[in-house]
């Protein structure tokens, strides 16, 4: 199944919702979701922030591409995903969890640490942090 995330920084924060339905219910994450059949990644991230956070975004680069291959109970595959990160900024919207989401929260990346957090997420949002920086200081060099 291929899905899409958005990486959503804003004032040194990054943007994660905390999953309200299986799969990992209870983690935090990335707000994102499957793609669907005839949408393109941008449409599909964008939309999938807007159901999850009621936040439009613009998008700025794509971070990271993984695959999340997850066991059931007698090892078997249940669920394998293709996952698309795309690192984000907020444009307009009220912040407000929706959709599969629980909840929606602003964190520090050292805040990061203590939570119960989707497996992989905590290294792709270092690179985000990383890119947001280098994005911020080639806007700052421009004419």
């Amino acid at each position: 199944m291929l899905g899409v995330a958005g990486l959503i920084i804003e004032n040194e924060r990054i943007l994660l919702i905390e999953r309200g339905k299986e799969p990992m219910k209870g983690y935090w994450s990335l707000p994102g979701g499957l793609v669907e059949v005839g949408e393109t990644l941008e449409i599909a991230v964008r939309r999938e922030i807007r159901e999850e956070t009621g936040l439009e975004v613009e998008i700025l680069s794509l971070v990271e591409v993984f695959q999340r291959i997850t066991p059931d109970a007698e090892g078997r595959t249940e669920y394998h995903f293709v996952l698309m990160d795309y690192l984000c900024r907020p444009t307009s919207g009220t912040l407000l969890a929706g959709d599969d989401a629980a909840r929606a929260q602003w964190f520090t990346e050292s805040e990061i640490a203590g939570l119960l957090i989707t497996p992989g997420t905590p290294k792709v949002i270092a690179k985000a942090f990383r890119e947001n920086a280098e994005f911020g200081r080639s806007a700052v060099s421009r004419p």
